[in-house]
C-alpha cells in the first residue's frame, strides 16, 4: 500500500518546480518561438527559393597604402594593415575587422561569410584594384542561420548554449510538474509515452 504524500512537502516541491518553470519559460519563450518556426522553414527550405541579391563594388589603393601594402606581413592567415581596414570602411563601407586573409604573391584574399549571405574582398597587390563582392539571400536565410549558428558570431553561440539550458529546465520542471499531478490526471503518463513513441517510431521507420 503507498504511504500517503505529505501535503507539507508536496506543497513546497510544488511552489519550488512552479517557480523555476515559469523563470525557465519566459527566459526561453522567444527562442523556442525563433526555433520552432525556423525548424518548419529549414524542413522546406527546397520549397522555400532563397535567391540571392548580389551587388558589387570595385575602386583603387592610393599609392601610400599601395606601397605599405608591399611591405606587410604576407603570411596566410595575417590580417590586413590597420591602415588598409580604415580605408577600406571609409571609402567602401567595408568593415574586414581582424579577420585572417589568403595572401599570395599576387593578391590578397578575404572572405567574409555572414549570416544570411556571403562576402568577399580582392586585391590586386600590383595594381591596387579592389573587387568586393556582397549577397544577400534574405531574412529567412538569415533567420534560419540563426537557428544553425553558421557565421553569427560568438556572443550568439553563447545565446545558443544559455537558451537551450534554460529549455532542458524548462523541460524537466515540466516533466516534475506532471509527476505531481499525475494522479488527478490519469491521461498523463499515456500521452507522454505516446509522444515518445511516435517520435521513436518515425526515426526507426522512416528516418534513413
Amino acid at each position: 500500500m503507498s504511504q500517503p504524500v505529505d501535503p507539507i512537502r508536496r506543497s513546497y516541491w510544488l511552489k519550488t518546480l512552479h517557480a523555476w518553470h515559469w523563470t525557465s519559460s519566459a527566459l526561453c519563450l522567444v527562442g523556442i518561438l525563433l526555433f520552432s518556426i525556423t525548424g518548419i522553414t529549414l524542413n522546406h527550405s527546397a520549397q522555400i527559393e532563397a535567391k540571392a541579391v548580389v551587388s558589387t563594388q570595385k575602386s583603387r589603393l592610393p599609392a601610400e597604402l599601395l606601397a605599405e601594402l608591399a611591405t606587410a606581413t604576407s603570411e596566410t592567415g595575417a590580417a590586413l594593415p590597420e591602415s588598409l581596414r580604415d580605408w577600406l570602411e571609409a571609402q567602401l563601407d567595408v568593415r574586414v575587422g581582424a579577420r585572417s586573409a589568403e595572401w599570395s604573391d599576387s593578391e590578397i584574399y578575404v572572405s567574409m561569410p555572414r549570416a544570411g549571405g556571403d562576402a568577399w574582398l580582392s586585391i590586386d597587390r600590383a595594381s591596387g584594384e579592389i573587387e568586393y563582392e556582397r549577397s544577400d539571400r534574405g531574412w529567412i536565410s538569415w533567420l534560419n542561420d540563426l537557428h544553425k549558428g553558421r557565421n553569427t558570431g560568438a556572443a550568439w553561440n553563447w545565446f545558443i548554449d544559455v537558451f537551450a539550458i534554460a529549455s532542458v529546465v524548462f523541460a524537466l520542471t515540466g516533466f516534475f510538474l506532471l509527476h505531481l499531478h499525475a494522479r488527478q490526471r490519469p491521461l498523463t503518463w499515456p500521452l507522454v509515452g505516446l509522444g515518445f513513441m511516435v517520435m521513436l517510431l518515425i526515426a526507426i521507420l522512416f528516418v534513413h
